[in-house]
């Protein structure tokens, strides 16, 4: 069955860098646009980055633009975030997503498939 498994989260203080890892089995990765959301307590699901099939394009959100990094290693099966200059507000349940034959996608809607999540969570 198909399965995303993220890692790397964990208590890190403000200013400092956590990079995520979302490894996935079950399907052919190279086929899949892959993203990046996250849901603190209490507010919805946010879409964070998201990367196409072949990492030719990617994207992220305004929140975080300059400080977090989306890449893949596709014969590793595998997506990563670089979290860099980590903020109190940046503390949620981060997961990965997987989308067939598409690019970039901010909207979960659009997602197949979803990882159970890593806590991130950055102490001021």
């Amino acid at each position: 069955q198909v399965q995303l498994v993220e890692s790397g989260g964990g208590l890190v203080q403000a200013g400092g860098s956590l990079t995520l890892s979302c490894v996935v089995s079950g399907l052919v990765f190279s086929t899949y646009g892959m993203g990046w959301f996250r849901q603190a307590p209490g507010k919805g699901r946010e879409f964070v980055a998201g990367i196409s099939w072949n990492g030719g394009t990617s994207s992220v959100a305004d929140s975080v633009k300059g400080r977090f990094t989306i890449s893949r290693h596709n014969a590793k099966q595998t997506v990563y975030l670089q979290m860099n200059s980590l903020k109190p507000e940046d503390t949620a349940v981060y997961s990965c997503a997987a989308v067939f034959q598409r690019g970039v996608s901010p909207s979960e809607n659009e997602y197949d498939y979803w990882g159970q999540g890593t806590q991130v969570t950055v102490s001021s």
